[in-house]
């Protein structure tokens, strides 16, 4: 099962959901998704690092060891080629992903490896939060279901989204990011 065979490389990290959905050989994962990992220790072939690049609070649907589904955020735009790159024969010729992105302006979508992303503006807040809105899924919808299953339903109603944002090629979409500024954060004195 491909979710088992990415937790046994190390690629799944703050694994919040990772289970069968309510469908038979359809898998749910909501969690990060390592990009690159980190280098690794001394004297050592399998202790790590932790990573240096990660799809942040992912949410995965995996049927037939295909990602079908996938949602999450990436700090920069840069990043997006090197999913496509780490995970391209994993992903389903008809994968729905619905990326957000720190350093763009506005939405826009793009075709790499024969998907079709579309990637949202990212400012702050919780990004499972953040689709749920972006689907028009009410919390109603999601009770008495579970984490799995939700993450099923985030999937079927993906499926009909269909922004209104245009289809770029992917050097013009990294023409048009831009820098993120942070606030500091001020803790209690």
């Amino acid at each position: 099962m491909l979710l088992e065979t990415y937790q046994a490389k190390g690629l799944l990290t703050v694994t919040l959901v990772n289970g069968v959905t309510s469908t038979a050989g359809i898998y749910a994962y909501r969690g990060d998704l390592v990009l690159k990992e980190g280098a690794l220790r001394e004297g050592s072939t399998t202790d790590r690092k932790p990573p240096e690049a990660l799809l942040i609070h992912s949410a995965l649907i995996v049927g037939n060891d295909k990602i079908k589904f996938i949602n999450g955020l990436l700090p920069t735009l840069d990043l997006l080629p090197v999913f496509v790159e780490k995970y391209k024969d994993d992903i389903a010729p008809d994968c729905i992903a619905l990326i957000y992105v720190e350093n763009i302006a506005k939405g826009i979508q793009v075709e790499l490896a024969g998907v079709t992303y579309k990637l949202l503006p990212f400012k702050q807040g919780l990004v499972w939060n953040e689709l749920l809105e972006e689907l028009y899924i009410e919390k109603s919808e999601l009770k008495n279901q579970s984490a799995e299953d939700k993450v099923a339903i985030a999937y079927a109603a993906a499926k009909t989204y269909n922004p209104k944002t245009p289809l770029v090629p992917f050097a013009e979409a990294e023409n048009n990011t831009i820098v993120v500024v942070k606030e500091a954060a001020v803790g209690a004195i």
